[in-house]
């Protein structure tokens, strides 16, 4: 059915705003929100989801709201890396062997590797396929211009939707350098950020949990991903155990401390030793305060987005919010000053604004 004039019109400003999206040089997975929400306006999938290199060298996953959350845990167990790596040639959480290998979408129908009836009977498609009703899906391996990868996107359709087309194959192929443009980490500076969480989890010192408070376990959650299980009784991600290791070998006077960058934000842990109130009877225990922030940008992002500004006016517009100069900006921008105050004058004629203060105040003082 062809699209109605309303959704094309839809999909030309989603494109726009995907464009500009990737041209602010703050990128990184922190956006992958953001980011389907404006793709899910050119090509229509019911959840999206991106498997990339985490800060601390592992494979971190980020799926939307759908199906696949409660089987996404499993799709990291050896097993079902293993079966995938069989009826699909590949894993996908292998983002090195897709960037020497897979170049543009590839269909899950492309990929598998067996009979049709064998892949419906194997351990991939029984424990998280069918189960996370994700059973058609696009992927897409994204790479900076220098050829080293950014992640693994996946855009699902669940069985009650239709597959999707070679139109819709092809729109995705031509966003692929600006989708990758959005997701590549840039400026990455946890000084513009705002707290957005805080918890705190006690354990023994060899890393058993004791207790968490209300808030702790999605932040957790949110920092670790399917390494934090704490309702299946599992000890702490490695990264933690290697804290708490800190913790209790070090004499230093510092506060053990690790942070790291996910689709979700940055999280600071901090270890710090919690003495017993009677020694003779309970051992030591160990606080580990965790706070969550998130970037400024995500909300002069969407703030923007929605003032649908034309491309430089919605660039110089970013730069100007986050304090650049007129000069700065016009260096950010590649354009000369005399430019960059002419499209000054154009954006504050646009949005009835006078000064840089009331162009902050229009934003919501973002």
């Amino acid at each position: 059915m062809p699209a109605s004039r309303s959704t094309r019109q839809a999909a030309r400003h989603a494109l726009a705003r995907l464009h500009r999206m990737s041209s602010l040089e703050m990128g990184g997975v922190w956006l992958i929100e953001p980011m389907l929400a404006e793709l899910a306006h050119v090509v229509r999938f019911d959840f999206g989801g991106l498997l990339y290199p985490s800060s601390d060298g592992a494979v971190a996953a980020y799926v939307q709201d759908g199906p696949l959350l409660d089987v996404v845990a499993d799709s990291f167990e050896p097993h079902i890396l293993q079966s995938e790596r069989h009826v699909l040639g590949r894993s996908s959480h292998d983002l090195s062997g897709a960037v020497a290998h897979e170049y543009g979408p590839k269909l899950l129908r492309e990929l598998i590797q067996v009979p049709l009836r064998e892949f419906q009977r194997s351990d991939f498609f029984n424990v998280v396929a069918r189960p996370g009703e994700g059973t058609e899906y696009l992927k897409l391996t994204l790479r900076t211009p220098q050829g080293a990868g950014v992640g693994t996107l996946f855009l699902f359709r669940e069985a009650t939707s239709p597959l999707f087309t070679p139109h819709d194959v092809a729109n995705v192929a031509r966003l692929e350098p600006h989708l990758a443009r959005i997701l590549q980490s840039g400026e990455c500076d946890s000084d513009q950020s705002e707290i957005h969480g805080e918890g705190l989890l006690v354990v023994t010192p060899a890393g058993k949990p004791l207790w968490l408070s209300p808030e702790t376990e999605a932040l957790l959650a949110m920092a670790f991903g399917w390494r934090w299980r704490w309702r299946n009784g599992m000890g702490l991600p490695p990264a933690l155990l290697e804290l708490l290791r800190r913790l209790n070998t070090t004499e230093i006077l510092e506060v053990p401390a690790l942070e790291l960058q996910t689709a979700q934000g940055w999280f600071s842990v901090r270890a710090t030793r919690m003495a017993a109130a009677d020694h003779t009877q309970s051992p030591e225990a160990v606080a580990l305060h965790i706070t969550r922030r998130v970037a400024r940008g995500t909300r002069l992002l969407a703030a923007l987005l929605a003032l649908d500004l034309p491309q430089r006016q919605h660039e110089l517009a970013w730069w100007l919010a986050r304090g650049l100069s007129e000069t700065q900006t016009a260096q950010r921008m590649g354009i000369s000053i005399h430019t960059a105050v002419y499209h000054r004058r154009q954006l504050y004629n646009r949005l009835g604004v006078m000064d840089r203060q009331e162009l902050l105040g229009k934003l919501g003082r973002a």
